[in-house]
């Protein structure tokens, strides 16, 4: 092993100590703040590159999960409505910190693009001209390799036997023929099933001596979580004539009832914001193409729309309310589920479904890699080569994260200037 690598390598007493952290430490907190940060201003690409970077941060460097853990969770979030990748980062806070750890994981990996979109929304047209847009191409070109790294290092733990991998190509196949959400819900079913046919869960578990991720939830805080969800759903459906009560309850609706990620919300946000004129069809898609630039998740648009809304609230406490609105049915649910989860997953039958279903999130990532990742962003062959870079960086060299956005973006700079 490298130099490199060992450094890069937590030890099984880090991960021991890492996972058994005191979570009401301030300098728990501290550092689980300042790693989210970290994503939060390096994480382009979509919810699916979002978990290649979780993946690389939290499970190879940190080590604050296992491999297993860290499909479980997203998994989870895969399956619950609300934007995937955020629900998995706060569960992962959760899960190292307690509730104030989940707040502060999803502060830090939420307010960069936050900031970042209300600039925007102020006239920070940062995102024209030919060296803007090349470092946008290659923010998007980044997230290929990111991608990749995880599809790769999940497929090695999951998919180690004949079964699992023609399980994980049959959820690449399931996932695009119907398409959106009901593909990727329906590989998942299809994944629990055939763990359940199969039997016992033949993959992931003899990864680490380190005891298990501790789960800082107890049931009766799920059991209200769960319950100030489904109250607070049902008010959003009561014609209020607050405008302030009429923005979150629109926000809340659209974050608690789609499913499969930030593009699926576009529709239901388009109805209450565009077709009520609170918001003009043009600064719509202004604000749209400007979170598709950003870092960080998609459901951050919220934020812009509250910002630009013709009725009050609008600025800053618009954007306050609407990203309140459309995160918090997510967040309280996976908050919710997680010591229930924590419970089912380890009994045989569901721990046999969870085989199948871990195969069956990397056919999706792996679906994903192509269609919209690969896709956007190779379109000739200096992407390609540019692309292979960002690989052989991040997965022989082992480069940090930040450091191969960074590089890769200034490529997708250069290449822009050439063409």
């Amino acid at each position: 092993m490298s130099k490199a690598e060992d450094r890069r390598r937590p030890t099984a007493a880090d991960s021991e100590r890492d996972r058994a952290g005191a979570p009401d430490s301030l300098a728990n907190l501290a550092d689980i703040l300042l790693e989210f940060s970290r994503l939060g201003v390096t994480s382009f690409g979509g919810p699916i590159a979002h978990f290649g970077y979780f993946r690389e941060r939290f499970v190879v460097r940190r080590g604050w999960l296992s491999e297993r853990e860290f499909t479980d969770l997203v998994a989870l979030c895969q399956f619950l409505p609300g934007p995937a990748s955020s629900q998995t980062g706060f569960a992962v806070g959760v899960m190292r910190g307690g509730l104030a750890g989940g707040l502060v994981a999803w502060a830090g990996f939420t307010l960069p693009s936050v900031l970042l979109l209300l600039a925007f929304a102020q006239g920070a047209a940062f995102l024209t001209g030919t060296v803007a847009t090349g470092i946008l191409h290659g923010l998007k070109v980044v997230a290929v390799a990111v991608v990749a790294q995880a599809v790769w290092g999940m497929a090695r733990s999951f998919c180690t036997d004949r079964l699992h991998a023609t399980l994980a190509i049959a959820a690449v196949i399931v996932t695009i023929v119907p398409g959106g959400p009901a593909g990727q819900l329906l590989a998942i079913v299809l994944g629990a099933v055939v763990g359940l046919l199969a039997g016992a869960d033949s993959t992931g578990r003899a990864e680490s001596d380190a005891p298990p991720a501790p789960v800082r939830v107890s049931p009766q805080a799920g059991r209200v979580a769960l319950a100030l969800a489904a109250l607070l759903l049902a008010a959003a459906f009561v014609p209020w004539a607050s405008a302030t009560a009429s923005l979150f309850s629109a926000f809340y609706k659209a974050g608690a009832l789609v499913f499969g990620g930030g593009h699926v919300i576009l529709p239901l946000l388009e109805e209450s914001m565009v077709e009520s004129g609170r918001v003009s069809a043009d600064a719509f898609l202004a604000g749209y193409g400007a979170a598709q630039a950003v870092p960080g998740p998609l459901f951050t648009f919220a934020a812009y729309l509250g910002a630009v809304d013709t009725l009050p609230p609008s600025g800053l406490a618009g954007a306050v309310i609407a990203l309140a609105g459309i995160f918090l049915p997510g967040l309280l649910l996976v908050y919710g589920v997680l010591p229930f989860w924590s419970q089912l997953k380890e009994r045989p039958t569901a721990r046999a479904a969870l085989s199948g279903i871990n195969a069956a999130v990397v056919g999706i990532l792996l679906s994903a890699l192509y269609h919209p990742v690969w896709t956007s962003a190779v379109k000739d062959e200096r992407d390609f080569a540019l692309v292979c870079v960002s690989i052989l960086l991040l997965m022989v060299w082992r480069a940090p994260a930040w450091l191969v956005v960074l590089l890769t973006a200034l490529g997708g700079a250069g290449i822009a200037l050439l063409r």
